[in-house]
């Protein structure tokens, strides 16, 4: 028989969460599940952009083009949303070839009844390039995603020969509400966080926004944990320490990492 330790390995343990506070509940409901007390303040907002007048030429032109790429579960929402104007339907989509960057957008591209033929091997936009780079020579390329994101899919694409419109489906912005909030958390002692969860580069620059001057002090025994090597770089770019990196980069995968670390810590 399991001891409650292995059943609740995270007993004990303060986690902060800064997601979008509609994407939350996931991550939350694994780590509570593990005995984690869990605190959810979002360093990103996710809105709908400025205008939405790139996204809407290119679903009435959608038949122009060879591939679609998504990059998160809120574009393809955006998408799926924004095509109800244009009167489109999965059958609209079904010459494309479509590209997810992970099984969490997959899965949102499958329930609006899409077909993914292609995920990478790892989900970040270098792998979503080395996936593809052979495929999409002289061929129309649409990347739907964030208004501030990385540009290695498009450029990397461009020299492989695809011609690549990037459209907007939504933007980040930084919670102003919950500057407040985090550092009255992070100041009383017996609340602050043991650790705290990046899931992306754009959580991970708020987050250093809405904590303000006297980080060394704030931080002071907290350890940071990232979903991946990219938020990783962010962090450590910020002058972060990282000391959690999810093997497989998703949320049951940053799950386990965070196990695997506190059972090492009591082992020791």
């Amino acid at each position: 028989m399991p001891t409650p330790n292995e059943v609740r390995p995270l007993a004990g343990t303060r986690i902060l969460i800064g997601r979008a506070r509609h994407q939350a509940n996931n991550l939350s409901a694994g780590l509570r599940s593990l005995g984690a007390s869990v605190v959810e303040i979002p360093f990103i907002e996710i809105r709908k952009p400025q205008s939405f007048q790139a996204l809407d030429d290119a679903l009435k032109n959608l038949k122009s083009y060879d591939w679609l790429i998504l990059t998160s579960v809120n574009g393809v929402e955006a998408m799926w949303e924004r095509r109800k104007k244009f009167r489109l339907t999965r059958r609209h989509f079904q010459h494309l070839q479509i590209a997810a960057i992970g099984p969490a957008t997959k899965q949102a591209l499958v329930k609006s009844g899409l077909t993914v033929k292609m995920v990478p091997d790892e989900y970040v936009a270098e792998s979503v390039v080395r996936g593809l780079r052979e495929r999409v020579t002289g061929k129309r390329v649409l990347l739907v995603r964030a208004k501030v994101a990385r540009d290695v899919i498009p450029e990397e694409l461009r020299k492989a020969g695809a011609e690549v419109d990037v459209v907007e489906a939504y933007e980040t912005v930084i919670p102003n509400k919950s500057r407040v909030r985090l550092r009255d958390l992070m100041k009383d002692s017996t609340r602050r966080p043991h650790l705290i969860t990046f899931t992306s580069s754009s959580t991970a620059r708020n987050f250093v926004e809405l904590l303000g001057t006297d980080r060394t002090r704030l931080l002071k025994d907290v350890e940071l944990t990232s979903i991946g090597p990219v938020t990783s770089a962010t962090l450590r770019e910020l002058q972060l320490p990282v000391a959690i990196e999810a093997r497989e980069f998703t949320m049951g995968g940053l799950i386990r990492a965070i196990v695997l670390a506190r059972y090492a810590a009591h082992s020791r």
